[in-house]
């Protein structure tokens, strides 16, 4: 590191130190008015109380939070469980969050420290800058002075100033390490506890496996249900109409053969309906001409003029290019259907194993995922491969629909 670098490393730590300062002050005001809260909770009464004290507390926890990203250049997740339901759920589920007691922690721990940093930081800069140019002080005014607590009244005295400016920029010069400490000790308390990740993703791979469970099950329903709606039943009245003109061919040909004729048709009409069924399965134009192909023709065949975008996009598990497929192909028919869209926008593009898929319109805004637009089941979809949505869809418009689906090996 050059000197300049470290010029820079020690303005940055005076600032985050400095910043800690305000922080450790909210913080200690933050205990002095959580030890009400904490005695009525001893006695039982205070419980109530403890929901509005970590909505109070959180928001502070948060902007230190944020201090120590910017410190440490990586992020901080919050790890807070969803605090919902009734008063005593929410208070429950306070009490067994591990990151509420982390937050009481770190509160206590920056409450006493924080502002004790602050001014070590601005006291060593201060008296460095002030000590060592003690000897101009005295030669340009020799009356006494005080320089950072040191009384300058003589040549000695001037001269004991500059080596212990020395010392003070020395100790400056490593304030980096000061401030990346407290940004670590930070971290670790509040960033989430050893095993609250894993157990948080446990819980959610839980539920998008019962989701995807339930899809799967609602797909052989619809399956099942077109089957022996439509094909299953066509084909009955094929067999129906064949026995038919088999029993009245010899006594009435030209009825037997109308027969025939319906019982083609018929056919015919299974056939097709067959085809269908299979296609919602897994349409044979992924199979033809890959997504960003299958994509293009959905696009072209929108009523509402459609602009498509693809960057490197190339082929990807057949599983996860079905969901894409039929991704896209529910939110363009949700734009035709409800959006009074005039233009619409498409976009593929793979990123770091993952599939990002957007689908974006100028209409009338407005778009609810319990409204029953089939959102909810494009959620279902993209949760069964561990995926997300983002639904940005304010009144007046426009909305703006992405999903990202892991895709690598």
């Amino acid at each position: 590191m050059t000197v300049k670098e470290r010029f820079g490393a020690v303005e940055r730590a005076v600032g985050h130190l400095t910043g800690s300062g305000g922080t450790s002050a909210a913080a200690a005001c933050a205990v002095v008015l959580l030890l009400p809260v904490v005695a009525l909770c001893l006695v039982g009464v205070g419980l109530p109380l403890v929901p509005f004290a970590a909505g109070v507390v959180r928001p502070l926890v948060a902007v230190e939070r944020r201090r120590v990203e910017a410190a440490l250049a990586e992020p901080v997740p919050a790890p807070y469980r969803a605090v919902e339901g009734p008063l005593r759920q929410r208070v429950r589920t306070v009490l067994a969050d591990p990151a509420t007691w982390r937050d009481l922690a770190w509160l206590v721990l920056h409450g006493a420290t924080g502002l004790l940093l602050a001014l070590l930081a601005l006291g060593v800069v201060v008296s460095a800058v002030a000590l060592v140019p003690a000897p101009a002080y005295w030669w340009l005014a020799p009356h006494a002075l005080e320089v950072s607590g040191l009384r300058v009244d003589s040549w000695s005295s001037a001269a004991v100033a500059v080596p212990l400016g020395l010392a003070y920029g020395a100790v400056a010069w490593h304030l980096p390490l000061v401030a990346h400490a407290q940004a670590v000790v930070a971290r670790g308390l509040l960033a989430p506890a050893a095993g609250v990740v894993l157990g948080d993703r446990v819980a959610e791979l839980t539920a998008s496996r019962a989701a995807a469970l339930e899809a799967h099950g609602a797909e052989l329903r619809r399956i099942e249900r077109d089957l022996h709606d439509g094909t299953q039943a066509r084909i009955a009245a094929v067999i129906m109409q064949l026995g038919i003109a088999e029993s009245v061919h010899d006594e009435d040909p030209a009825a037997a053969m109308s027969l025939l004729r319906k019982a083609q048709d018929t056919a015919t009409g299974a056939l097709a309906e067959l085809r269908d069924v299979l296609r919602g399965i897994y349409p044979p134009v992924l199979s033809d001409r890959g997504l960003a192909g299958a994509v293009t023709a959905l696009a072209a065949r929108c009523p509402v003029p459609c602009v498509l975008e693809v960057d490197g996009v190339g082929r990807h598990p057949a599983a996860v290019e079905a969901a894409a497929y039929f991704v896209v192909a529910e939110a363009l028919t949700n734009v035709t259907k409800h959006s009074r869209a005039e233009h619409a926008t498409v976009g593929l593009r793979t990123r770091a194993d993952t599939l990002v898929i957007t689908v974006g319109d100028d209409g009338r805004g407005g778009a609810d995922e319990d409204a029953g637009t089939g959102l909810a089941g494009i959620r279902r979809r993209a949760e069964a491969f561990d995926g997300s949505v983002v639904l940005v869809s304010p009144p007046g418009g426009p909305t703006e629909l992405r999903v990202e689906l892991p895709c690598g090996s």
